[in-house]
């Protein structure tokens, strides 16, 4: 049995999909599942991550276990909590989903010392792990839902400033191929997508994809600041605007770790739109 913790989010959710597709017997965990967000025959259990005990039955029988970092240690407040009560569950393979900021902005309290923290948990375990470090989700762009359904308008900072944006499935993919497959222990997979979009352009790949023309407004960093402090905290918002406004080297590299685990290039951003064509309608 394998479970996968953060089910209902981004990444758990595809993850879920493919591996019951895959004819796993699967658990999905979240602070908010039910049954309506899982596909049909896949358990769920509502569980709080912050108390990891009342994770015990959750393991009991598992051999696998896929563990959300909480963006960067916001919720998933005890790892070496968890993993104890998975390993005396049974549970001898884990897949942590941490950062790229982990290795690219080191110094950075929200993305590099927190992640690096939490993976050296994972390392130290005792178990199978495997570490995914992806960039930035092509799914934040449903922060533009709302403005491309009401007024066909999109903003963002830095309009022409790329980066290799991932679709959050083939994230899930890569989690399942190492979560069922031998192979992929010890292994730090950074995970990217086949090229580098910038915010301009995924505007234009969501007109295309709804058949309407998207208005793209550049934000100053100031204006971006802002709105991003009304759900995201200080640190995070900070170390953000510096990844997407002025990137490293290493975060606009096209990492080849998702072809090379799947035996396929990553999916574009005018593909993952394309798939979720409906929030923007």
């Amino acid at each position: 049995m394998i479970v996968v913790t953060g089910a209902t989010g981004n990444v758990g959710r595809p993850l879920v999909q493919a591996l019951a597709a895959a004819g796993e017997q699967v658990t999905a965990v979240s602070r908010g599942v039910s049954g309506v967000a899982v596909p049909e025959g896949v358990q769920y259990r509502q569980v709080d991550l912050a108390a990891p005990e009342s994770l015990r039955p959750v393991f009991d029988g598992a051999d696998a276990v896929f563990l959300h970092d909480g963006g960067a240690g916001e919720h998933l407040l005890s790892p070496q909590g968890i993993l104890d009560v998975a390993k005396a569950g049974g549970v001898r393979r884990v897949v942590l989903l941490s950062s790229q900021g982990v290795a690219t902005r080191p110094q950075s309290s929200s993305h590099g010392q927190m992640g690096r923290s939490i993976e050296d948990v994972i390392r130290q375990s005792g178990m199978d792990w495997t570490i995914l470090r992806p960039g930035g989700f092509a799914s934040n762009a449903f922060a533009w839902a709302e403005t491309i359904r009401t007024g066909r308008t999109a903003a963002a900072p830095f309009g022409d400033t790329g980066l290799p944006w991932i679709d959050p499935a083939d994230i899930g993919e890569v989690a399942a191929a190492a979560l069922r497959e031998d192979g992929h222990a010890g292994q730090v997979y950074e995970l990217t997508g086949p090229a580098l979009s910038t915010p301009r352009q995924r505007a234009e790949a969501i007109g295309e994809a709804i058949g309407e023309p998207i208005r793209f407004i550049e934000q100053t960093r100031d204006e971006a600041r802002a709105q991003m402090l009304q759900f995201m905290p200080e640190p995070v918002v900070e170390t953000t605007l510096d990844i997407i406004g002025n990137p490293t080297p290493a975060e606009q590299r096209i990492s080849p770790d998702v072809e090379q685990v799947l035996g396929r290039t990553p999916r574009t951003f005018a593909e993952w739109a394309i798939r979720n064509i409906a929030a923007f309608r």
